[in-house]
């Protein structure tokens, strides 16, 4: 019997560090696709969002690496909508561009989901309340 939960214990010791190589695996891809994003549209931003600026501020990646969400913050424009949905358009030649940069890293390049990180602007209308009082 004392052999039994020695080999359990052993086998859930051995799940617990391929679950934490795991995530670790995943947040160095989520950091090396944030930083490359963020290159990306730092060079070619006048082609994506022209006279606006856009911050990468997180990426999640699904455990398969098949699919990024990235989230965006998009500065000094007085319509982000249109300059999110530009970007969604060209979503394809950002993954593109995203390959030729990180290709010999990954096995495959995520699918690219974006979404607007509107916490910028929730932190700022809470401070404009907290002026008013």
């Amino acid at each position: 019997m004392q052999e039994m939960f020695s080999s359990i214990t052993a086998n859930m010791n051995s799940f617990s560090y391929f679950c934490n190589m795991d995530s670790t695996r995943l947040h160095k891809v989520s950091r090396l696709l944030q930083k490359d994003l963020g290159d990306i549209f730092q060079r070619e931003a006048s082609i994506y969002t022209p006279g606006s600026m856009v911050t990468v501020t997180k990426v999640n990646v699904t455990k398969d690496l098949a699919i990024a969400k990235v989230y965006l913050s998009i500065f000094a424009t007085s319509d982000k909508i249109k300059m999110f949905e530009n970007i969604k358009l060209h979503s394809r030649e950002i993954r593109y561009k995203l390959g030729q940069k990180i290709g010999k890293q990954v096995r495959v390049i995520p699918e690219l989901h974006f979404f607007i990180d509107d916490s910028l602007d929730y932190i700022e209308n809470i401070e404009k309340l907290l002026d008013n009082d």
